[in-house]
């Protein structure tokens, strides 16, 4: 109980965080149901054609009939046109839209004013990117729309829609680190690690959680949220 002696400075090192999750690239009712039931505040969709984890808006509008109110629709485009997002939202109403292509802040933006949607950016991160070049990636998108929601940061491979690959974390300035959402090559091994380091504001994992391609494992969704829990029960750190 608190009995009016305790200190400014104990209660900021005795603060924590509840980091948000998202469990992305779901395809089967069972694994939403897994998700939901574990605790994640988002599921992903990918809208992606070459993902192994592709869902039809068709398919993503009989699988977001099990999500349950306060729980995040997040879809997965890469480099779509208007007229395509518009045809899934007609029949999967997203929460939130991620662009994971080579969208410029203009395209971003003219794509979440046609519907009419907040968006979130994947920012791949490669040996040569610098933290002020996160900072200004930031800046460039919310500058270019009232629309844009955040960054998620993804590790730099050939291939679109999702690394499974880690990055070096020591890059994400610590500025940006509480607005951003942490991705790539996250699992039950380095989640706690991942979160106490980093202190992101949520993290996205798909392929971590996965008995195969687009399958997802209930028990490893669990053991990922039982992790991310066990870094948010570690204090803060106290502010200067």
């Amino acid at each position: 109980m608190y009995d009016g002696a305790t200190t400014t400075f104990q209660w900021e090192t005795m603060m924590t965080q509840r980091t948000r999750i998202k469990i992305c690239g779901l395809t089967r009712e069972e694994d939403v149901a897994a998700a939901v039931q574990a605790g994640a505040d988002a599921i992903g969709f990918v809208f992606y054609p070459k993902s192994p984890r592709f869902v039809t808006a068709a398919r993503a509008a009989e699988l977001m009939r099990a999500v349950p109110p306060f729980v995040s629709t997040v879809g997965l485009f890469v480099n779509p046109t208007q007229d395509e997002v518009r045809q899934v939202l007609a029949q999967a109403p997203l929460t939130l839209l991620q662009f994971h292509g080579d969208e410029t802040p203009q395209h971003c933006a003219e794509l979440a004013a046609a519907a009419v949607r907040p968006f979130m950016r994947a920012a791949r991160i490669g040996a040569s990117t610098k933290p002020a070049d996160l900072l200004e990636y930031e800046r460039a998108y919310r500058s270019a729309s009232p629309f844009f929601n955040g960054l998620l940061l993804d590790t730099l491979v050939e291939q679109y829609g999702g690394s499974g690959k880690v990055f070096d974390w020591s890059l994400i300035p610590k500025e940006l680190a509480p607005r951003a959402v942490l991705s790539g090559g996250l699992s039950v091994h380095n989640a706690t690690e991942a979160v106490v380091g980093v202190r992101p504001y949520a993290v996205d994992i798909s392929s971590g959680v996965e008995a195969a391609k687009g399958i997802k494992d209930a028990a490893k969704i669990e053991a990922f949220i039982d992790a991310v829990r066990l870094a948010d029960a570690v204090p803060l750190p106290a502010s200067n």
